[in-house]
């Protein structure tokens, strides 16, 4: 039977060192944060980080824009956030109304500002690890991976999700840290091989949002599961894996919700520190 790999203790352990870091800097970090349009998930998601922003002693200023709003607009109040040097981090919630592209939004946030860390520049640099700003979301799956005490080197990790915010730059932070890395995708799916890739994970990371995609059967004995999928069904939260059958199996599994979920905002705040850090510097 697994153990149970839980986000929020280990959130408590980096809020901590997040909340020292951000008493030692001259000013109080701030982040800006846009939302266009109502979207209960969005709204349900800026609490969150108002709430553990103000626990950390950083300041979160909301900054709501109408569903009418056009592409041209968000990007002029971007460059004004952008030129605001009392602002340290930017980030855009989602989703966006439809006649918003947020590939091409998300562009035009200064990469220092940055904190999802998702702009072309900030990605690049995770290719040179070059950058302490890492995606939320695949910083938060390295955080649970430290926590198992596993050496990622030569590991065979298979990611099944190839998203930008996620599959892609997860891929290359384990890289970095010398694992053997499979990403699958619906390619994989449509091949027939999803399967086969997984069976031979001894690491497994899925962030798909499909409600058990993953058979608890094809995890292998003492794999290390980690779940990012966040699906509703019949009124409850579950992953992408079936997690009672891949509970038997695993020697570590994150439970949804309360697994990766937890962590993603810390990590957000972490980044926003970082940037408040860089960007104070003399």
């Amino acid at each position: 039977m697994a153990r149970l790999l839980e986000g929020k203790p280990i959130a408590e352990k980096i809020k901590e060192e997040v909340r020292r870091q951000a008493q030692s800097l001259k000013n109080k970090p701030i982040l800006a944060s846009i939302q266009a349009g109502e979207n209960a998930g969005a709204a349900a998601y800026v609490k969150s980080q108002q709430k553990i922003a103000f626990d950390l002693g950083l300041d979160y200023q909301l900054h709501k824009l109408g569903q009418d709003t056009t592409e041209s607009v968000l990007i002029e109040f971007i460059k004004k956030l952008n030129a605001d040097k009392s602002i340290n981090g930017i980030i855009i919630q989602m989703p966006l109304p439809g006649q918003i592209d947020y590939k091409k939004i998300s562009q035009f946030i200064l990469p220092e500002k940055d904190v999802e860390a998702i702009h072309p520049a900030n990605i690049g640099k995770i290719i040179f690890g070059e950058t302490k700003m890492l995606p939320c979301t695949p910083a938060a799956v390295m955080e649970l991976l430290k926590e198992t005490g596993v050496d990622l080197y030569g590991k065979e990790v298979v990611v099944v999700g190839h998203s930008e915010i996620v599959g892609k730059p997860l891929a290359l932070l384990l890289l970095d840290k010398f694992a053997t890395v499979t990403v699958c995708h619906i390619g994989t799916s449509k091949a027939g091989k999803l399967e086969e890739h997984v069976k031979k994970a001894e690491i497994l990371i899925v962030a798909v949002g499909k409600a058990g995609l993953i058979k608890g059967e094809w995890v292998k004995e003492g794999a290390i599961v980690i779940d990012v999928g966040i699906n509703r069904v019949e009124g409850k939260i579950v992953g992408d894996v079936e997690f009672e059958a891949a509970e038997k199996r695993a020697s570590w599994i994150t439970p949804v919700p309360g697994g990766v979920g937890p962590l993603t905002v810390t990590m957000l705040m972490r980044n926003l520190v970082e940037a408040a850090k860089l960007q104070q510097e003399p």
